[in-house]
């Protein structure tokens, strides 16, 4: 099993307390480390210092690591055009040696758009513009280096460019796609993704996710154009504790009101965690991504770590 930590720094951190946490996951030898991308916190909690965004944090990270892998879960297609974007992904791909994982997703939450001005279109439209954007950005990853790259969509036109920079990775850094939505997010993973994540659910709902994005795999001939299977992963909400009581304090921000929708969250022990990452693999799961709430609690990284990561070693 795959195993990266997913953090949410819109809750509240700097990127020293981000760069103190990616270091320690590297050296605690999860796979990757992975971040929302999002301007605003869910609930009303003043989240200080305030945001930081997800790619330039990125950037820096991939100068200050050597070996985890770097990504967002994910990435709103209303925030950024997709050929900039392309650009900023391909870069932040050189700068890390070829760690970057772009996870992009139609985008959902309005008031942080409000806020900031950015704009929020229908339902239809953020997903009709997320399609056009796997499009662009896959398109432009793909063109060779000497030729030129033109799209001509309902909501994007790109004329003559140039491609590049080039990424390290070939044909591009994996794109993970995700969500519970039924018809058009396995439909477009199938398409363009490498993996297709299931956010934060039930192992029933998870299962039933995966079998949508099979068919939908199928449907398009996937495996006939000879592109790999999509990697299955699955996002765990964790707060693990030495003691029920120290789990209870870590799962305490779980309570507060927001706007996510309800998750089933791991609150116990280490061995908990472990035999929650079994039942995801026994249904496919390939990729765990844990979401651990608190960017300055180090000890529960570490706790992870020490006592959750042997333990899927050995049952290899």
């Amino acid at each position: 099993m795959r195993v990266t930590v997913f953090t949410e720094p819109h809750r509240g951190a700097s990127y020293d307390d981000q760069l103190r946490f990616a270091r320690l996951a590297e050296d605690g030898g999860f796979e990757g480390f992975f971040r929302a991308d999002h301007y605003q916190a869910m609930g009303d909690e003043p989240a200080l210092p305030g945001p930081t965004d997800a790619w330039l944090t990125l950037a820096a990270l991939a100068r200050e690591t050597s070996r985890i892998r770097l990504g967002t879960l994910v990435t709103s297609a209303t925030f950024r055009l997709p050929g900039p974007l392309a650009v900023m992904v391909s870069q932040v791909d050189q700068m890390s040696g070829g760690r970057v994982e772009l996870g992009i997703g139609a985008g959902w939450y309005a008031r942080e758009h409000i806020s900031y001005g950015i704009p929020f279109p229908s339902v239809t439209e953020r997903f009709d513009r997320f399609a056009e954007q796997l499009e662009v950005i896959s398109g432009l990853w793909a063109t060779p280096s000497g030729e030129s790259f033109s799209y001509a969509g309902k909501h994007y036109q790109l004329t003559d460019a140039p491609a590049l920079p080039k990424p390290v990775q070939t044909p591009g850094p994996p794109i993970i796609v995700g969500g519970r939505g039924p018809r058009r997010t396995p439909e477009l993973a199938a398409r363009y993704a490498d993996e297709f994540n299931v956010p934060f659910t039930s192992l029933e709902q998870t299962a039933d996710a995966y079998e949508r994005a099979r068919q939908a795999s199928e449907r398009i001939g996937r495996a006939d154009s000879g592109r790999a299977p999509l990697v299955l992963s699955a996002g765990i909400v964790v707060a693990v504790g030495r003691t029920d009581t120290e789990a209870a304090r870590r799962a305490a921000p779980l309570h507060v009101k927001s706007a996510l929708p309800p998750e089933d969250a791991v609150i116990g022990s280490p061995q908990q965690l472990v035999d929650r990452i079994g039942e995801f693999a026994a249904i496919g799961t390939e990729r765990v991504h844990l979401r651990l709430i608190d960017l300055t609690d180090l000890d529960h990284l570490e706790l992870i770590a020490s006592e959750v990561l042997p333990r899927l070693e050995a049952t290899r």
